[in-house]
């Protein structure tokens, strides 16, 4: 008498089998991601399985934190292609994660970032508050030719009780990119509705693993937690612009 009910799908079955991934932590021991390469080969087995073609790995690069340079992340990158080919065929490509602050401003400034493609940079907030100056870096970063992609905005919790804030960024020129994390609530119901919500909205442009080890994979397996999958499908497709 329930088979009218429509059952909540599988994140895993909506991955589709050609995917790009623009957010993951692959590249070993530089940053809170994959601690050695013995787990950036467990992790590359598992993801090519689950349907990812090609992976463009995403290291931080923050201040006190990660202080990873150009230099470092693309002589980690080398050594770690150099290792996996023999070993496994999954494309890589490199780029970063950078957090916005005022370094980065600087940086950006003085020398080439390393985007997802053309011109497309990855960026981050910090999760207790956003920049002071965000949209004056939001400005500069394009007027330096640059445009920006904010990584996984469901997780910025200071923005939930005020989504205009999402459509204000949208405005000035950023685009989204989803955690799938998030829609299978990993990050917690919150972070899962604003997904929902952002996606529903139209205001996600592309999705992102943002694997950094073994739980992170695991999840990607799990139940969504929303029925409604047609604007996460489009989004999976329109990471195909990235394909190299």
């Amino acid at each position: 008498m329930f088979h009218f009910i429509q059952k909540k799908k599988y994140l895993k079955d909506l991955i589709p089998t050609n995917h790009i991934d623009i957010h993951s932590h692959l590249l070993p021991g530089i940053d809170d991601g994959a601690p050695t390469f013995d787990d950036t080969f467990f992790l590359a087995t598992e993801l090519q399985k689950l349907g990812f073609a090609q992976c463009i790995t995403t290291p931080h690069v923050m201040t006190a934190v990660w202080e990873n340079t150009r230099e470092i992340i693309e002589n980690t990158y080398a050594t770690t292609v150099k290792n996996l080919e023999p070993k496994l065929h999954f494309p890589l490509r490199v780029a970063a994660e950078y957090l916005l602050d005022a370094n980065f401003n600087k940086l950006f400034q003085t020398e080439p970032l390393l985007v997802l493609k053309e011109n497309y940079v990855l960026v981050e907030m910090s999760y207790i508050n956003p920049p002071i100056q965000l949209y004056d870096i939001l400005f500069e970063l394009q007027v330096a030719g640059y445009q920006p992609i904010l990584a996984h905005p469901e997780r910025y919790t200071f923005f939930h009780r005020n989504f205009s804030e999402y459509e204000k960024l949208k405005n000035a020129g950023c685009q989204f990119q989803l955690n799938l994390l998030s829609t299978v609530g990993y990050y917690g119901i919150d972070a899962m509705a604003v997904s929902d919500k952002l996606l529903k909205k139209g205001l996600i442009d592309f999705v992102g693993s943002d694997v950094h080890h073994e739980n992170h994979l695991n999840a990607l397996s799990r139940r969504l937690l929303f029925k409604e999958t047609a604007a996460l499908s489009e989004a999976f497709d329109k990471n195909q612009f990235f394909r190299f």
